[in-house]
């Protein structure tokens, strides 16, 4: 779920159906190569080179590189271990495209982790998907690798394709190694599959190790798609002492207490699973504590049902209540109707800012939650959100999917409304994709489910949601982002909508869209004057309160006064702290 909810649908610890996890390096190119034996336990340390990419993606420089024992390489040094490095050529390069910056490659470094022996021989490239195919098919064969591998997702096919490409046509010898659930499923029909030598579905971090170790010994398996074998939690190397100092200080760094997830919903990826699998919790709880005392802060839970298992939840939870700062930050996904009176009387211990929860809603329709094999108890849902906003200080992020099986434009009405009033900080609403090898593809005839043939494969129109109301949801999604979730407008916006704030709020989102045509780049000062003519235009009998509660919301984003400079109503200007820039949109909800 997390800022694109395709990206929860894939399952955000999509290393169980992929090789490689998410990573992203905002505007920076980023490399992680082997440095000197790490003396407890004797494996090669990361060490992360980044070179800032101009507008034109060309590398100008290389930046301080920062190592896990905590010391500064200079750039004189840094250029010196890149020398180094080019002379003893990596056999092995791990690559990903990604979004942005603060992310991490959870998956790269499981991968790594993995290569016993072979990781002397390997090094992590990690781009983002801006950066030009033909820098990254530089980057990447200046270190005269053997073997390529990337993680193929639903956000980054596109770019990924043209990379490969191009790697064929300059180098045709190096062995590319494809993975990531993208490919995992309808394998054979993707035009990136046919540029590959190698695709391996499932979870990989062991099946790759064997697949170079093949390849190096010239010994190479004789088909192209290889499906790997479950993986046991117990035998795999954990990651964790391969996120470097620059990680735990400027990303959100990747864990997990389990893997899988023990229900059905088909348009998740998570349905084929067979169960929720824990990791050792001792084991878990000891790699944590190490993250911690190396400064580590941040920490996002990948678990899909992490409060499944009270006890196991409980016991983490209280880990961290144990060593809380002012800076540290958990993000959990939770089950919404499994809130038992132990576990909340713990979450009501946890300061403001300290905590964030994606809860998964999708629909309160009960027919439509029967088409997607989804189990919850709707009441019992709504309480707890309810429970959570009155009596914790977590930040609250719900979800909803729009153009499930049998959803109609006024069943997904009547789940936003239902979910408005539960008051969540942000209600995140996400158009249905088409994940490769989800069941909801069983329901395209029934359904008559029309999705686009082109990433990320979005819900187009259905049996009964025709295109034009489809983009009217996809432009009220957007400018509710940017109103609604974006905490910009927390004191004004409860005044602009009724009883019925999706009514209320479509005839905004419809004003806006009419009067500018446009549903990004629009500047905060713009959007501010746009909601203030909306509702003068819409709802006039409620301007006056409303352009009071503008302005306050106005000064809160540290503009000068919406109204010619002037201060028309005497509101003092609302300060905003911030401790973290990570959780800058989280705190625009807090008071």
């Amino acid at each position: 779920m997390a800022k694109n909810l395709f990206l929860n649908n894939l399952c955000n610890h999509s290393i169980i159906a992929a090789i490689f996890s998410k990573v992203s390096i905002n505007g920076i190119y980023s490399k992680v190569v082997k440095s000197s034996m790490a003396e407890q336990k004797n494996t090669p340390e990361l060490t992360i080179m980044q070179v800032p990419l101009m507008e034109d993606n060309i590398p100008v420089s290389t930046s301080p590189v920062s190592n896990n024992k905590g010391s500064l390489v200079t750039q004189a040094e840094s250029h010196k271990s890149r020398d180094e490095i080019d002379k003893t050529s990596p056999k092995i390069v791990l690559a990903t495209l990604n979004a942005r910056f603060f992310h991490t490659s959870f998956g790269l470094r499981y991968l790594y982790a993995n290569l016993k022996e072979l990781q002397q021989y390997c090094e992590i490239q990690e781009f983002i998907i801006q950066t030009r195919a033909l820098d990254i098919a530089e980057q990447i064969l200046a270190s005269n690798p053997d073997i390529i591998g990337f993680g193929v997702y639903i956000w980054n096919i596109v770019e990924t394709t043209n990379v490969v490409n191009l790697l064929k046509v300059i180098a045709p010898d190096i062995k590319i190694v494809l993975g990531g659930p993208e490919v995992s499923y309808e394998t054979e029909q993707q035009p990136i599959v046919d540029c590959a030598d190698y695709v391996l579905t499932g979870a990989a971090e062991l099946s790759f190790y064997q697949l170079c170790k093949d390849i190096l010994n010239k010994t190479p398996p004789n088909k192209k798609i290889l499906n790997s074998k479950p993986v046991a939690l117990e035998d795999l190397a954990l990651p964790y002492e391969y996120y470097t100092d620059e990680d735990l200080k400027h990303r959100l760094l990747y864990v997990e207490a389990s893997r899988g997830c023990p229900f059905k919903c088909e348009f998740c990826l998570s349905s084929l699973d067979k169960s929720s699998m824990p990791f050792e919790l001792t084991a878990f709880l000891d790699e944590m504590e190490i993250l911690y005392q190396r400064g580590a802060r941040n920490f996002k839970f990948i678990d899909r049902t992490f409060n499944l298992n009270i006890k196991t939840t409980m016991q983490i939870m209280q880990f961290f209540l144990d060593k809380m700062t002012d800076d540290l930050y958990l993000h959990f996904e939770v089950v919404p109707d499994h809130l038992p009176r132990k576990l909340k009387e713990l979450l009501a211990q946890f300061p403001e800012g300290s905590l964030q929860f994606e809860i998964g809603i999708q629909t309160f329709n009960v027919e439509v939650q029967k088409n997607i094999s989804r189990k919850q108890n709707n009441e019992k849902s709504k309480e707890n959100l309810l429970w959570l906003r009155d009596n914790t200080s977590a930040h609250i992020h719900a979800d909803l999917i729009f153009g499930l099986p049998g959803e109609t434009f006024d069943t997904f009405k009547d789940s936003f409304n239902q979910l408005y009033h539960c008051r969540p900080h942000e209600i995140q609403m996400g158009i249905l994709k088409r994940l490769k090898g989800s069941p909801i593809i069983r329901h395209t005839e029934a359904f008559d489910l029309r999705f686009n043939p082109l990433p990320p494969f979005d819900i187009l129109s259905t049996d009964r949601v025709s295109f034009t109301t489809m983009q009217r949801i996809n432009r009220f999604a957007r400018y509710w982002d940017m109103i609604g979730n974006s905490g910009r407008f927390k004191y004004s916006l409860p005044h602009m909508l009724s009883d019925e704030p999706f009514d209320d709020f479509m005839a905004i989102t419809e004003w806006i869209f009419n009067k500018t045509g446009q549903i990004h780049k629009i500047n905060l000062k713009k959007l501010f004057e746009l909601i203030s003519q909306a509702v003068e235009a819409l709802f006039p009998e409620k301007h006056q309160l409303v352009i009071e509660k503008i302005e306050i919301d106005y000064k809160a984003a540290k503009l000068k006064s919406l109204f010619s400079g002037l201060n028309l109503y005497g509101v003092a200007q609302v300060e905003t702290v911030s401790k973290n820039k990570a959780l800058k949109r989280q705190q625009q909800h807090m008071s």
